[in-house]
């Protein structure tokens, strides 16, 4: 398929009410020959120029900016880092509460292995790093690590961690790790 360079004359970019900018760009294109044939076909000779720069614009339109998603990303991070910060503190003070059974805990895996921790967790209530790690053939570092990190993030979106690490002995383990039972679902 031939490709015809097409050359924009003159573009003149419209702002705000018609008001024509001082700072004109040649812009050049490669379109395939069907479309040039189309375009010849279609639109007349002294307007062409008007007719792709209408179409650059009218497309330019519908593309958001990328400047303005990042920052409307950042404000977004930033506002749910403060609410996050609001349902930590209301926490504490015991103004915001959790209905009993509401919060699924596998919101806060991210990924098989998180889940795993989590359903062995329910089940049997509680289990050392030993316990998960011989169950899911892995080390205890890392379900260590994967414990810490569900603390971590439950407590930073609900105020209070879903599961709990118990040093003394609870239920007949000892240095165990528990599901928070007002929390979750089960």
């Amino acid at each position: 398929m031939l490709v015809w360079q097409l050359m924009l004359f003159i573009v003149r970019i419209k702002v705000n009410m018609g008001k024509i900018m001082g700072k004109v760009a040649v812009v050049s294109a490669k379109i395939p020959d069907e479309v040039y044939r189309e375009l010849v076909l279609r639109v007349p000779d002294g307007e062409r120029s008007s007719f792709i720069r209408d179409a650059i614009m009218e497309k330019l339109q519908t593309v958001p900016r990328p400047d303005k998603i990042f920052e409307l990303e950042q404000k977004i991070s930033r506002l749910e880092k403060d609410l996050s910060e609001i349902k930590k503190y209301l926490a504490e003070l015991e103004v915001l509460t959790y209905e009993r059974g509401k919060i699924n805990p596998h919101t806060f895996c991210i990924d098989e292995i998180d889940h795993k921790i989590v359903d062995y967790l329910i089940h049997y209530k509680g289990a050392t790093t030993p316990e998960l790690a011989d169950f899911l053939k892995t080390n205890r570092w890392l379900i260590l690590n994967r414990l810490r990190k569900i603390q971590r993030l439950s407590k930073k979106q609900l105020g209070k961690p879903i599961v709990e690490y118990c040093s003394g002995e609870r239920s007949g383990k000892r240095k165990a790790w528990w599901m928070s039972e007002e929390l979750i679902e089960t």
